[in-house]
């Protein structure tokens, strides 16, 4: 039995078609508030399983007569790695929801290879139906304001934001309403290569890439996959219009900034009508996960808090 695809220090994937995944350190689940926010996991829908941890101010302030809004997280680690629970999303998510005085619901969603796309998309929407029908029972959520509701992710969460929203708009059965996307170095992809990806020096982060592409949408599909190529999306003019407010944080050593800065010009011209575009110069792909101390986390917390009373 052979390695036939690997992501070395995370995930190896053998010619029978089992997966080991390496686990870094987690934060497992604790009754003690800390650092200003409390946390428990909960179940989002028992028969696939999808679970996610949900993070609340431990002494919250009074905003939006009362309520609080509600961020709904998606992990990145290109559809295939990746939980709530790993300490840099832990840490970054409960610093999150004191920072912006939010309830922050992160979801768990089922990984590929075993679960390719769109599984994540729905398992990830699934948990907008969860807060609508737990808005009443949960008592974590007894603050909540679900006609304030933002959707947020990095790398590959950041696209299931993107997608997620999409959902939204073409479901009129949806329990919340969105204001607002914060994307975080979107993971999109496309057959046709990007000028980034053709310079010399590109050929291991587009392997990488493309890699985590091949494991993640459908077999016999390309990078042309709606999933991946945010320009196959098939909206309306009318939908386009009903696009929640969005802003794109790349990151100016990220291999990935190329593509979000096409994102965010995508979604100009398809009318969207409001568009940001935050970069932070001198960091890496999802530093506030690797380095959630860091100054630059805290101003990255600072500027997604500040979108959010925006909007």
């Amino acid at each position: 039995m052979s390695i036939v695809e690997e992501a070395p220090g995370y995930l190896q994937v053998f010619s029978d078609g089992s997966v080991k995944r390496f686990v870094p350190g987690i934060v497992p689940a604790s009754p003690k508030p800390i650092n200003g926010y409390k946390f428990k996991d909960v179940i989002i829908d028992p028969s696939k399983p999808v679970t996610g941890r949900l993070f609340l101010p431990s002494t919250p302030s009074h905003g939006f007569s009362g309520k609080l809004p509600v961020v709904v997280y998606f992990h990145g680690g290109g559809f295939c790695i990746g939980s709530t629970t790993w300490i840099g999303y832990h840490h970054f998510q409960g610093d999150f929801s004191a920072a912006s005085q939010s309830i922050v619901l992160s979801v768990d969603y089922r990984l590929a290879p075993e679960y390719r796309l769109p599984v994540a998309y729905e398992d990830c929407y699934s948990s907008l139906d969860w807060l609508g029908h737990n808005v009443g029972s949960e008592p974590w959520l007894e603050q909540a304001d679900l006609s304030h509701v933002f959707l947020s992710g990095d790398s590959a969460g950041g696209n299931i934001a993107h997608h997620v929203a999409i959902k939204a708009i073409q479901n009129n059965n949806c329990h919340v309403k969105i204001n607002g996307l914060l994307l975080i170095h979107p993971y999109f992809g496309s057959e046709k290569r990007t000028e980034k990806e053709m310079v010399e020096g590109a050929a291991e982060s587009v392997a990488s890439n493309d890699m985590f592409w091949r494991l993640s949408i459908p077999e016999g599909s390309n990078r042309d996959y709606y999933g991946c190529n945010f320009a196959k999306a098939e909206l309306s003019a009318v939908e386009w219009s009903q696009f929640p407010a969005v802003v794109v944080f790349v990151a100016g050593l990220d291999f990935l900034k190329e593509r979000g800065v096409m994102y965010a010009e995508f979604l100009k011209k398809k009318g969207v009508k409001v568009v940001r575009l935050v970069e932070a110069v001198e960091e890496s792909h999802v530093f506030h996960v690797f380095h959630p101390e860091s100054e630059a986390t805290s101003l990255l917390l600072r500027q997604m808090s500040e979108f959010m009373k925006s909007y």
